[in-house]
């Protein structure tokens, strides 16, 4: 009952608007100080000295630069103008293009924020001036500008290979398929609905086209830095945290050759990754504190006990971890639930089969629709934080059926693992 009172003081007080990282670090020494186990807390100077020598965890940062020299060098706004182009003249094309770009961005980047944002400055003007139904904008932005949580280099996908102690590598790869899949369906579902409703998703004249010349400029810079960075790590020529530290050089690199590089352009991407970095290790430690705090106060037994007595077996099992995520997905980010819930949960489900590495594509592809799904979605404050020509509602409605898409991608991974080349259960 301590364990689940933990939980449960730490939840209502991030509800309230607390700090995340002080919220879990101060729970934690609350509930040790009134169980008499402040003394667990002798432990932490070592566990945060390992959170901060994490050879893996070293990525994050590098790869956050990386993602900044891109989006704030202009590149990124350059491949999706040209893009959104190419693809123009065909019913919903800006959308299609839209998606690419978002894929592209992904794998090259991994940065949600810096993608919805640029998109929403670019691609949204011209989708409602050519008569783009509001709704269905406001979902393909957000809904492309997430891609970048599944598509490696993924932020997400580090935090799961170290919480589920996995080779982040092998998390990138078993990730590519579903993630590419994923951007498929979102493609399809514009295409279907151009059918369904032309006058929702216009065509853009033709004198919009760009020329190949354009079109190979723009998409250079980013494959690029696709090839050096998912192709050291497939090929096993580097580790994710070497192929980090290329990709950012090389972003770097990318900004000399097309002119846009400046020491403000550096300054202003070291400051932002600064902050996002230093967000993600606080909350790591807080984290650390609190699942300390949890285990030893009886809270694990309680949730391995609770998961083994639903009914359904290992199904019922993971369909309860699944909705648990996707529920808390609607007020918690996604670092709090990876380093919080996680770490909790998996561990009944390690134990009855699952592959870890499936299970760690599976929760990042639960995890992405946190970030759309109100009221706390940070891709839905991303787009309203960019423009004054969308309703909140306008947002809300028009994430929904993405979010369902997201959520027959996580099925069909359930169903039918072999179809993204991974399997469910450890052989």
């Amino acid at each position: 009952m301590i364990g689940i009172a933990l939980f449960v003081a730490a939840f209502v007080l991030l509800m309230l608007g607390y700090p995340v990282a002080f919220t879990f670090a101060a729970v934690a020494m609350g509930f040790a100080a009134v169980t008499g186990q402040l003394e667990l807390f002798a432990m932490m100077p070592e566990r945060i000295y390992a959170i901060m020598t994490n050879v893996p965890l070293m990525a994050v940062p590098l790869f956050v630069f990386m993602g900044m020299i891109l989006q704030r060098s202009g590149l990124a706004e350059t491949l999706l103008e040209t893009i959104g182009m190419l693809f123009g003249r065909l019913r919903g094309g800006i959308a299609i293009g839209t998606v690419i770009v978002g894929a592209i961005l992904a794998a090259s980047t991994g940065i949600v924020g810096a993608t919805v944002v640029a998109m929403s400055l670019i691609a949204l003007p011209v989708m409602l001036k050519y008569g783009y139904n509001r709704r269905f904008a406001a979902g393909i932005i957000c809904a492309a500008g997430t891609l970048g949580q599944i598509i490696p280099p993924s932020v997400v996908l580090i935090v799961l290979g170290e919480v589920l102690q996995v080779s982040v590598g092998e998390l990138f790869r078993a990730a590519l398929l579903p993630g590419l899949a994923l951007a498929l369906l979102y493609i399809v579902w514009t295409v279907i609905l151009g059918f369904i409703k032309p006058s929702w998703l216009p065509p853009l004249p033709v004198e919009q086209t760009p020329a190949w010349r354009e079109v190979i400029r723009a998409i250079a810079p980013p494959l690029l830095l696709i090839v050096l960075v998912l192709g050291s790590i497939f090929t096993g020529v580097a580790t994710p945290t070497e192929s980090a530290s290329v990709g950012a050089l090389g972003s770097v690199g990318l900004a000399f050759l097309y002119r846009r590089f400046s020491w403000k352009l550096l300054w202003e991407a070291a400051r932002e990754t600064t902050r996002i970095s230093a967000m993600v290790f606080a909350i790591l430690i807080g984290a650390t504190a609190f699942s300390m705090v949890f285990s030893y106060t009886g809270g694990e037994q309680a949730v391995h006990d609770f998961l083994h007595s639903l009914p359904g077996g290992t199904l019922g099992m993971l369909t309860f971890t699944m909705g648990l995520i996707f529920l808390l997905g609607l007020f918690l980010d996604f670092i709090e639930i990876s380093y919080i819930v996680v770490p909790v949960v998996t561990p009944p489900l390690l134990q009855a089969g699952f592959d870890p590495t499936w299970l760690g594509v599976l929760i990042g592809i639960n995890l992405q629709t946190s970030f759309l799904t109100p009221p706390f979605g940070f891709s839905l404050f991303y787009l309203k934080g960019t423009t004054q020509q969308l309703d909140t509602l306008d947002i809300y409605r028009g994430v929904v059926p993405f979010i369902a898409l997201q959520l027959l991608c996580v099925i069909a991974l359930v169903a039918m693992p072999e179809l993204f080349g991974l399997q469910r259960m450890v052989k």
